[in-house]
């Protein structure tokens, strides 16, 4: 069994600060199941960064419910996945669709979303990071299929972590299949066609998870008993926070976790990883609802708004009372860097799957209030060597004022 770690520093850092929100949760660390990882980057003279990883009650063995998290390394092997199939002449933009062959799975061949009309890897990546979409996400694990997906986390040293289910509410032996892929030529012809893929592996649910006093069942029915996490998706903390650092600073990480992928995919991911939705125009999004920190954790106030010279790299996840950010954040003007990384459980009820959860109250404002507190101390911190933070300024979309397409409000996240 692992040993939970809590340095003495980042302890006293947080707590000294003062904050109720925060304080109130890391109180009682085993009801909240609060799990923190924060990074400390320093630069050497040659701009080179080390990573100092300072922690709160991590503990790889207590669980989490990663939810929307998954379409971080998800994202990253379908990038890797489409650079085999570059001499096809495939890459990210090229127009993708699926048909089905199991009961259950569904079709895809347009999206009213993207400038062409058309489905590409680009673009379901570029959705799911954006506000978190769920069916890009299911896409992505159709084209890499169950089997690949696991194989690369354990090549890559993830060895406790697991991605096994689509958001579908599909059975387990459901979930080892994928649906068939083509991707297109301009006139709509095949080009290159992937056939259905089933995972024949092996996969270890021998860890019993359950958590809660009850649940809502598949039909909607109240369960007296615990819900059963033990054959759901797994991520321990420090796999996240690591799986993001591979991408932000791929030499930092040994040569087996990095991704295969391009300097052009490096520069859309780092693109849409922080891109706000209202700098975007395909998808429109409501940006009421929408709004620049809708997911940046560690930023989510009251306002709504971004520090104009903040960027947050990040992927968050929200389901079944829990709420999780990983984290890379640069602040241009100040020359500051840093990683966050911090999982938190708010369900007061102790029922699961009934929607009732304590986001508002407790988890968001937990995870904000967490976030200025490192973010303050970020400020404050003094550094041998300023960073040169050039290579992830990046160039982001602007939305046309005169567009008049009706904005999407109804989205599936």
């Amino acid at each position: 069994m692992a040993q939970k770690r809590t340095d003495e520093f980042l302890q006293e850092l947080l707590t000294k600060a003062g904050n109720d929100s925060v304080n109130n949760l890391l109180g009682d660390p085993e009801k909240y199941r609060v799990q923190i990882i924060y990074t400390e980057i320093n630069r050497d003279k040659h701009n080179k960064p080390s990573f100092k990883n300072h922690y709160f009650n991590y503990d790889p063995d207590l669980y989490f419910n990663p939810a929307s998290t998954v379409k971080l390394p998800l994202a990253f092997m379908a990038l890797e996945k489409l650079n085999t199939l570059r001499k096809k002449g495939i890459d990210k933009h090229t127009p993708v669709v699926f048909d089905s062959s199991q009961v259950g799975q569904t079709s895809f061949y347009t999206d009213a979303t993207s400038a062409t009309g058309l489905p590409s890897i680009a673009h379901f990546i570029k959705r799911a990071l954006l506000i978190s979409e769920n069916d890009p996400y299911n896409r992505l694990y159709q084209f890499v299929g169950q089997q690949e997906i696991n194989r690369s986390l354990q090549r890559k040293g993830y060895k406790d972590s697991r991605i096994v289910r689509q958001f579908m509410g599909f059975t387990t032996e459901q979930n080892r299949h994928s649906n068939p892929v083509r991707f297109l030529n301009e006139d709509g012809s095949t080009k290159y066609s992937q056939p259905p893929l089933y995972n024949t592996d092996s996969i270890d649910f021998s860890q019993v998870i359950k958590l809660g006093k009850a649940h809502y069942d598949s039909r909607d029915t109240l369960v007296q008993g615990p819900f059963d996490f033990t054959a759901h998706n797994k991520l321990p903390l420090q796999d996240l926070q690591q799986l993001l650092q591979s991408v932000m600073f791929p030499k930092s990480v040994p040569k087996k976790q990095r991704f295969k992928l391009t300097q052009d995919d490096y520069d859309f991911l780092y693109r849409f990883l922080s891109q706000y939705p209202s700098e975007t125009s395909y998808p429109k999004y409501d940006t009421a609802l929408y709004y620049d920190s809708y997911v940046k954790f560690f930023f989510r106030d009251s306002t709504h708004r971004m520090p104009e010279h903040v960027r947050v790299f990040n992927k968050v996840g929200w389901s079944y009372g829990f709420l999780t950010d990983v984290s890379y954040v640069a602040d241009f003007e100040n020359q500051v860097e840093y990683m966050l990384t911090a999982t938190v459980y708010v369900n007061s009820d102790e029922v699961l799957n009934d929607g009732k959860y304590d986001y508002d109250t407790l988890g968001y404002p937990f995870l904000y209030h967490l976030g200025q507190i490192i973010y303050q101390h970020e400020l404050k911190r003094e550094r041998k060597y300023k960073p040169d933070l050039t290579a992830f300024q990046v160039q982001y979309e602007k939305r046309d004022k005169e567009d008049t397409r009706p904005v999407l409000s109804e989205v599936d996240n």
